[in-house]
C-alpha cells in the first residue's frame, strides 16, 4: 500500500468552510503522540465505547498508523486536546464482479460530537474524503454504515446487505456435504498468523469483498486485550484439506451455557472452498450442549439453511445494508469490473457534487471485458437509463437490479427498456457481500 495519502494537507476547501464557523480542519500526525491520542479518545466517545485504556490505546497508536486520520477542533471547549469531530480513510483494495478488485477509499471513524452539531461539519468532512480521494486518482469511496439516512446525500448507495442468522440446533440434522479434510481446534495466534493467506483466496470470489489490516486479525481473534474475560472465550477452529493446507476458520464462543442449553456465537466464519464452509458449518451446528447458534454479518444469500434436514430451523433475524459505495471516476468504475453479456448501455449520471456528472457510455463483449467513455450525447438507439449517482453506486456490484430501482423511482428510462437492458450486462451470478466492518 502506498503511502502518498499520509502526505496530503487537509482539503481546503473544507479547511475554509470550517473556519468560518471558528473549527479548525486539521489532518493529525500519528508522529504527534498526543493529539493522536487525543484524536483515538473522540473516536471512542462518538460511538459510545469505553475509554481506551492505556495498553489498548498503544496498540491502536501503532495498529492504525496506516490510515489517515483527520480532526475537527475547537479551540474555545475546556478539552482542547479531543476534536469535537473525526473522520480515518486510506486506499483499500475492494473486489468487484469478475475476480477482479479495484483500488477503493474507504472511510471509517465518522463521528461528530453531540455539542457541535448542524455547523456543517459533517458534510465539510465527507466531501472533503471526496475530494482527497479524486486528488489521489481513486474512482470510488466506501463504507461500511452505523445509520443509513445519512449518506446518501453525499452520493452514496448501499451496495450490498447482510444478516445475522439463528439455528435451533436440536431441530436441524446436517445433510450437506462431508468434506475428507479436518476441522482442528488451533490457538488464536494460528488465526492470525495463517487467516491472511486464507482471506485472499476467499476475497476475490465475492463481489464486495475487502482486505483485512493486520490490526483486524488481532482483534478478531482478542489479542488486543487478551486477558479479558471476553477475549478468554474466544475459541478458533480451523479446517485443513486432504492436503494438509488451511482453508478455513471459525471464530467464536459460547453464551448462556447455565442449565447446558448454551448457544454458540459465531463471531467470524472464513472459507477459502466450499468444503472448509461445509466442515466448519457441521463443526459449529453440532456443538454439544447447546442449542442454538447464531452467526452475525452473513450474507443474505447464505447457503446455511440448505445444509440441514429443516429449513425453518435456520432463520434470518434481520437484513439490512452494509456496504455503501460513491462513485467519484465513472469510467475507471465501470471498467474495473467485467459483465455478465455483450452489450451496450449509456448511462446519464447526475452528481451534484459535479465528481461524476455526465453521459457514460458502458460497450462490453462477449467475455465481459468493458470498455466505458463520457460522450456528449448517447448514441443514437441505446438503451439509456438516468442514474443518480447514489443508484450508480448501488447498481456497480450488481446488489440491485436497475429494474427494481426502476420501480421505486431511484432511476428512469430514457428510452424504453433500458433497465432490462442495463440488468442484462450488470448481473453478477455472486450476491455481493463483506464480510467485515471498517
Amino acid at each position: 500500500m502506498s503511502d502518498a495519502h499520509l502526505h496530503l494537507p487537509a482539503d481546503p476547501t473544507s479547511r475554509e468552510r470550517l473556519a468560518a464557523f471558528g473549527l479548525r480542519y486539521e489532518v493529525v500526525a500519528s508522529s504527534d503522540r498526543d493529539a493522536y491520542t487525543g484524536w483515538f479518545r473522540a473516536d471512542a466517545r462518538g460511538f459510545h465505547d469505553a475509554e481506551p485504556a492505556a495498553e489498548v490505546l498503544a496498540q491502536e497508536l501503532e495498529g492504525l498508523a496506516f490510515r489517515r486520520t483527520v480532526g475537527i477542533f475547537d479551540d474555545t471547549i475546556v478539552d482542547r486536546g479531543a476534536p469535537v469531530a473525526t473522520v480515518s480513510s486510506w486506499p483499500m483494495q475492494l473486489t468487484v464482479p469478475g475476480r477482479r478488485d479495484v483500488t477503493a477509499w474507504a472511510i471509517s471513524s465518522v463521528t461528530v460530537s453531540a455539542t457541535h452539531r448542524r455547523r456543517g461539519i459533517a458534510r465539510n468532512m465527507l466531501e472533503g474524503e471526496l475530494r482527497t480521494a479524486r486528488e489521489l486518482g481513486i474512482p470510488l469511496a466506501m463504507l461500511t454504515v452505523s445509520e443509513a439516512t445519512i449518506y446518501g446525500r453525499y452520493g452514496f448507495g448501499p451496495a450490498n446487505r447482510q444478516s445475522p442468522y439463528e439455528v435451533d440446533t436440536k431441530r436441524v440434522r446436517w445433510t450437506g456435504p462431508v468434506p475428507e479434510g479436518r476441522v482442528h481446534y488451533v490457538n488464536r495466534d494460528d488465526f492470525v498468523e495463517n487467516g491472511p493467506a486464507v482471506a485472499e483466496r476467499q476475497r476475490l470470489d465475492v463481489p464486495g469483498e475487502v482486505e483485512r489490516w493486520p490490526m483486524w486479525w488481532r482483534r478478531r481473534a482478542g489479542l488486543i486485550e487478551p486477558d479479558s474475560e471476553q477475549s478468554r472465550r474466544i475459541r478458533v477452529a480451523r479446517y485443513d484439506d486432504a492436503s494438509g493446507t488451511p482453508q478455513g476458520f471459525a471464530v467464536f464462543h459460547l453464551a448462556d451455557m447455565d442449565g447446558f442449553r448454551g448457544t454458540v456465537v459465531v463471531d467470524h466464519l472464513l472459507s477459502a472452498t466450499r468444503d472448509a464452509e461445509a466442515a466448519l458449518w457441521r463443526f459449529l451446528l453440532e456443538q454439544d450442549l447447546v442449542v442454538k447458534a447464531t452467526a452475525d454479518l452473513r450474507s443474505p444469500a447464505d447457503p446455511l439453511p440448505w445444509y440441514v434436514d429443516d429449513v425453518r430451523g435456520v432463520r434470518k433475524t434481520d437484513e439490512r445494508d452494509h456496504l455503501w459505495l460513491r462513485v467519484l471516476d465513472p469510467v475507471a468504475s465501470l471498467e474495473a469490473r467485467t459483465y455478465a453479456a455483450a452489450g451496450r448501455v449509456a448511462l446519464r449520471v447526475a452528481d451534484a457534487l459535479g465528481f461524476a456528472d455526465g453521459t457514460v457510455l458502458l460497450e462490453t463483449d462477449d467475455r465481459g471485458a468493458a470498455s466505458a467513455s463520457r460522450v456528449a450525447e448517447p448514441p443514437t438507439g441505446v438503451p439509456t437509463l438516468d442514474v443518480p449517482i447514489a443508484s450508480l453506486g448501488s447498481l456497480l456490484l450488481g446488489g440491485v437490479t436497475a429494474e427494481t430501482l426502476l420501480r421505486v423511482g431511484r432511476v428512469q428510462e430514457a428510452t424504453p427498456g433500458a433497465a432490462v437492458a442495463t440488468d442484462a450486462v450488470f448481473r453478477s451470478p455472486v450476491v455481493p457481500f463483506t464480510s467485515i466492518w471498517f
